[in-house]
């Protein structure tokens, strides 16, 4: 019957598909299976997810670590309902105690011993190769970004070296090494060069840096100012950038949490010794004058981290209870935490929208069973 469907009409068809049925339907032909492999028809699926999802991806640990899917209704109530997400081949390889670098279109990148790039949607992975800088006296920190000047997924690495152990003292550049998801390799940098001086990138695990507009963006403070600021790296020309935060500078005790909001740069500042925290967005990319103070929220001595946002515009909180965190809802303009009901963890959660995204499917995950053969002779 294909035969007579224009093309148009037949990949207008095929956009609005699961990802669970585009996979089946690889298997009808090779023209079928050329198609939903290339990289046209994988990026304009992903665009027209990003425009319909209504779903959230929340991780959170209790003795392992479990990502949740969380369906949205598309009305004003707490209406959600959720399913798990497992990757056996990928917790037998690795183990269950993964550290997650960074989530960006649908893609995760953790950290178990090796660096892997994980489609949850399509349950598929790759291992990375060990990056060059690799000594313990170098102090890393992490980015997972989308590139879109090159349709490219990067890792990158900030690593500082220890002029001292015995007090940690760093040195004033680092070296800033890339992985190219397309390159399959790794490539030391000229970034170092623009980093700017007295800058140190935070070291609070709430400050796990986001990606948008082709750049990766992390909580940094000041040291000659005594202040927090944003710092970027640009995926494309591979430079530094200091964005200065709303309302003049935020001191160090300020606990700085950085987000994407609508496609905006988003901002959480949690006030020291407070219990309240403020939620900006910068409206123009890029200029420092756009950022724009959404509302306060009042946690009514409750202890809340800010996870995310949701569909209907409250936000995804986690509140602390007995033994432990769980998953909230709360509502700006009652300022009220409401139960969800599920996803209690005994520690920081992660959550954000969920996208279907076909990369990676013309992969194999052959470099697993690789590795651990040659970890085997390694060790005989």
């Amino acid at each position: 019957m294909t035969e007579y469907l224009p093309c148009d009409v037949l990949l207008e068809i095929l956009h609005r598909l699961p990802a669970k049925s585009l996979i089946r339907f690889r298997c009808i032909s090779k023209s079928w299976n050329s198609l939903i492999t290339s990289p046209a028809f994988i990026n304009s699926n992903l665009t027209r997810s990003h425009s319909y999802s209504n779903k959230l991806i929340v991780k959170y640990s209790d003795l392992n670590m479990v990502y949740e899917l969380i369906h949205e209704e598309d009305n004003d109530n707490n209406d959600l309902s959720s399913e798990q997400i497992q990757e056996l081949e990928l917790q037998n390889s690795f183990g269950r105690n993964f550290i997650s670098v960074g989530y960006v279109n649908g893609l995760f990148c953790l950290e178990s011993g090796r660096y892997i790039v994980w489609n949850p949607c399509i349950r598929k992975f790759i291992v990375l190769p060990n990056p060059s800088v690799t000594a313990s006296s170098f102090a890393c920190y992490l980015a997972f970004g989308f590139d879109p000047s090159t349709n490219d997924y990067k890792l990158v690495r900030i690593a500082f070296q220890y002029k001292n152990l015995s007090n940690k003292k760093r040195a004033k550049k680092p070296l800033v090494e890339v992985y190219s998801v397309n390159e399959g390799s790794w490539r030391i940098t000229s970034g170092r060069d623009s980093y700017p001086p007295g800058v140190d990138i935070s070291d609070c695990s709430m400050s796990t840096a986001v990606s948008l507009n082709g750049a990766v963006f992390f909580a940094a403070n000041r040291c000659d100012a005594w202040s927090s600021i944003v710092l970027s790296f640009d995926l494309g020309d591979e430079v530094f950038r200091v964005i200065s935060l709303p309302n003049g500078n935020f001191k160090f005790e300020h606990g700085i949490h950085i987000l994407v909001f609508k496609g905006l740069l988003s901002l959480i500042c949690h006030e020291y010794m407070s219990e309240r925290c403020s939620v900006f967005v910068m409206k123009e990319y890029g200029v420092v004058d756009s950022w724009t103070k959404l509302f306060t929220i009042d946690l009514n001595r409750q202890f809340c981290r800010v996870l995310g946002f949701r569909k209907n515009g409250h936000l995804l909180v986690q509140k602390e209870v007995l033994l432990g965190w769980e998953l909230c809802s709360y509502v700006p303009e009652s300022q009220q935490v409401k139960k969800l009901g599920f996803c209690r963890s005994s520690c920081y959660s992660f959550a954000d929208n969920y996208v279907e995204n076909l990369f990676l499917l013309d992969k194999s995950n052959d470099a697993v069973s690789k590795w651990n053969v040659s970890k085997k002779r390694k060790c005989r």
